[in-house]
């Protein structure tokens, strides 16, 4: 599909028809592309937990309890649900483990182009944990950049999607063990496909204009 007539085509989705389910084929492509979003150094700090069944769906709509009852629908109706974890922290033992994956993946001709990479990705962890102390924050952004990246490549699969930061993502962290794994939840993306019933499926975008938000120089 072109980007455009995808982008045109995305919107947040907020019925689901949950007699339709994505296929097992379009699933493994949805892998690939959390798998392929780019990241600054390639640190690639994320999880992903994909709730396929209608039991993991459960377990993550526990966190739309209470306030945030709104999104409860979203996720037990859509197809699958994604919770997009970040990493707490990133030590040596995993920028080693990073180096390694790429050297095997042949990103590099020589030990001395793989230890250049590692040392200038290492400095910029370093400046994020020790300097500018914002590592958790600068961790988010790069996931933040896979969200966006995904949300426009499902639109071209011509998969709904909607992104919920509306839940409580600490009844995510316990149910799902993710401090002990080392990472924590910051944004459930339930997908599937638009029920007829769905209100924002018919309307107008709206953007404020180009000329408002671009600048040529």
């Amino acid at each position: 599909m072109d980007i455009l007539k995808a982008l045109n085509r995305r919107y947040s989705t907020k019925v689901f028809d949950s007699r339709k389910q994505i296929s097992a084929e379009d699933i493994e492509k949805i892998e690939s592309i959390l798998n392929l979003s780019p990241s600054s150094t390639n640190v690639q700090p994320w999880h992903f937990l994909i709730a396929e069944s209608d039991y993991a769906k459960e377990k993550i709509a526990k966190a739309s309890k209470g306030f945030f009852s709104f999104n409860e629908k979203k996720i037990l109706d859509s197809s699958i649900s994604i919770i997009f974890c970040s990493k707490i922290d990133i030590d040596s033992q995993y920028l080693e483990h990073l180096s390694e994956n790429e050297f095997n993946d042949k990103r590099y001709l020589n030990t001395e182009a793989k230890e250049k990479t590692h040392k200038a990705r290492e400095t910029f962890v370093n400046f994020h944990k020790n300097e500018f102390n914002d590592l958790s924050s600068w961790v988010q952004k790069q996931l933040y950049l896979n969200l966006g990246f995904f949300l426009a490549s499902v639109a071209a699969l011509e998969i709904d999607a909607v992104p919920m930061e509306g839940l409580d993502m600490s009844v995510l962290d316990k149910e799902f063990n993710l401090a002990e794994k080392g990472f924590k939840a910051n944004v459930v993306v339930s997908l599937g496909y638009h029920s007829n019933d769905d209100y924002n499926s018919n309307l107008p975008k709206s953007r404020l204009s180009k000329n408002e938000i671009i600048e040529k120089l």
